[in-house]
């Protein structure tokens, strides 16, 4: 392996840029490119991976391996657990070179324990099937609500990570989106809690894997709900 220069770094699905999912063979010529220039892929798979798009690893659907993953969030199951996974020989590399990283929970048992339970699960139950299956009713859903409000312009995403951007609205999406993210909370459905400016007017929709079709209706029902309250504009 050749020592490389620079590293490139990303997420398959930029999730905080408003669920921007790059074309299928993106990935794949990016790593080319990495091969050739003797850099490191890395994968951030914080929010996409351990099955929320409907695969293990959002990475899968491009063939392609990454040099380094890095998991948190779903990994530790509602405690701070992160990993970073890698090769034997970029790990010897890193050894070698007296690479330290160390926090004071480093390696503590109960976490850890904690994320090889949330591998069993996830194994156990074929949550990334259920990802894939619970992902298809929720995009068909997204899209019929779309059809209906000329206020949403986009749906995308991949399994149980979908993206809503709402069309440009008198006084800006920004307003529109706090808007019916104040009337979803009042249906009972939280969305969007925080809002920052720029990256109101697209909704992350990302429901728990372990979520039912029921709750999805239910919260598919509010969205659609808030909607027609909110922009006034819902179609027939």
């Amino acid at each position: 392996m050749r020592a490389p220069q620079h590293d490139e770094s990303l997420e398959p699905i930029l999730s905080s840029g408003g669920v921007i999912e790059p074309p299928l063979g993106y990935f794949a010529a990016l790593a080319e490119k990495c091969r050739e220039r003797g850099m490191l892929l890395i994968v951030d798979e914080a929010q996409t991976g351990l099955c929320r798009t409907g695969t293990w690893y959002a990475f899968e659907r491009d063939g392609i391996v990454p040099d380094i993953l890095t998991l948190s969030k779903t990994l530790g199951a509602g405690l701070p657990l992160a990993a970073i996974v890698t090769s034997e020989e970029i790990e010897r590399r890193a050894h070698e070179r007296g690479y330290l990283f160390y926090t004071t929970h480093v390696s503590d048992p109960l976490v850890a324990a904690v994320g090889n339970t949330v591998l069993d699960v996830l194994r156990a139950q074929e949550l990334d099937a259920r990802a894939r299956e619970l992902g298809e009713y929720l995009r068909a859903g997204l899209v019929a609500i779309k059809e209906r409000h000329p206020a949403v312009g986009d749906v995308r995403g991949r399994g149980l990570m979908q993206g809503v951007e709402l069309a440009a609205a008198e006084g800006g999406a920004d307003a529109l989106g706090a808007r019916i993210t104040r009337r979803c909370l009042e249906l009972g459905l939280h969305l969007n809690v925080v809002q920052l400016p720029g990256m109101g007017g697209t909704f992350r929709i990302a429901p728990p894997l372990t979520a039912t079709r029921e709750e999805l209706a239910l919260g598919l029902e509010m969205l659609d709900q808030a909607i027609a309250d909110t922009s006034g504009r819902a179609g027939g």
